[in-house]
């Protein structure tokens, strides 16, 4: 049994708000539970083809959560060893589910995510360990090329032009591969970057902590700037209080990342920005019950 197999195809939910619609992509349908399936499969595929990997080699990574349980499950699919550096302000869930698919969870300080960075360098140099490196690697942004992308244009329904496209942004591979492949196809559509409230760092802040795990990581890693339309932010407590409504209006439980993109896309509709709005909708709730 290959996992790799059975990543993407995701649904594309549709949403009505009031003149609008919001278009999401069901990522907490993959094999490992969120959105960080896609890069991994890809970054796995093309270094395995290469010759780069090999059953029983060790791979390292700096991540927030999603990447890490991601690698981890297919760590163990395929017969690589994980190594996992995190910093201490990750859910319990995450770090219960890394310990789960038999990856060592290395913890660094609170919301220091060079120093995660750092450390997996250090220790995959100093070892010989393969440097996953999601935050610079041009396969990251392709897989959603890719994948994300093409599947969108293809399942949006016939007819409709898409306005805008909302992605949080970690690495920012999703909104430069999935978001550029969109507006590719349909040239009116503005990407839209969000990030944390507390870690307004595309705006021109500072990073801090907050508590939307998985983007807002301190720096905007693949994300060129030139290609962005506009940038939005959301603080933590709006992500979290929207994460519960759409539990209880739409009987779906997603978590922070994915409830502040779909909170910005409401956002932009209200407005009257865009009609028709894509966004990613990347994990499931269940990841954060210690933090709601």
């Amino acid at each position: 049994m290959n996992l790799l197999d059975i990543v993407g195809n995701t649904p594309l939910l549709e949403f009505p708000i009031g003149k609008g619609t919001i278009w999401g992509k069901a990522e907490f349908v993959n094999p490992g539970g969120s959105v960080k399936d896609r890069p991994v499969a890809w970054i796995l595929k093309v270094n395995m083809h290469n010759g780069k990997l090999e059953p029983g080699d060790t791979i390292i990574e700096a991540t927030s959560g999603n990447m890490g349980i991601s690698l981890a499950m297919f760590c163990a699919n395929l017969g690589f060893k994980c190594k996992i550096v995190m910093p201490s302000n990750m859910s319990t869930e995450r770090k219960v589910m890394l310990k789960s698919f038999g990856a060592e969870l290395i913890e660094v300080d609170a919301g220091d995510f060079d120093g995660a960075i750092a450390l997996r360098d250090k220790l995959a140099k100093e070892n010989n360990y393969f440097n996953f490196n999601q935050f610079h690697n041009p396969y990251n942004t392709e897989s959603h090329w890719f994948t994300t992308g093409m599947e969108i244009c293809k399942d949006i329904r016939f007819g409709v032009d898409i306005d805008a496209f909302v992605a949080g942004t970690g690495t920012g591979g999703t909104i430069m591969g999935a978001g550029k492949f969109i507006k590719n196809m349909h040239s009116n559509c503005k990407l839209v970057a969000l990030e944390p409230a507390e870690s307004p760092v595309m705006s021109g802040g500072c990073p801090g902590l907050h508590g939307i795990q998985g983007i807002g990581d301190g720096s905007k890693f693949l994300v060129d700037l030139n290609d962005i339309d506009r940038i939005e932010t959301v603080s933590t407590q709006e992500a979290k209080d929207k994460a519960k409504t759409l539990a209880k209006e739409w009987g779906l439980f997603v978590g922070f990342s994915a409830a502040a993109n779909y909170l910005v896309a409401e956002r932009l509709i209200k407005e009257g920005y865009a009609q028709n709005v894509v966004t990613i909708l990347c994990d499931r709730g269940e990841r954060y019950f210690s933090c709601l």
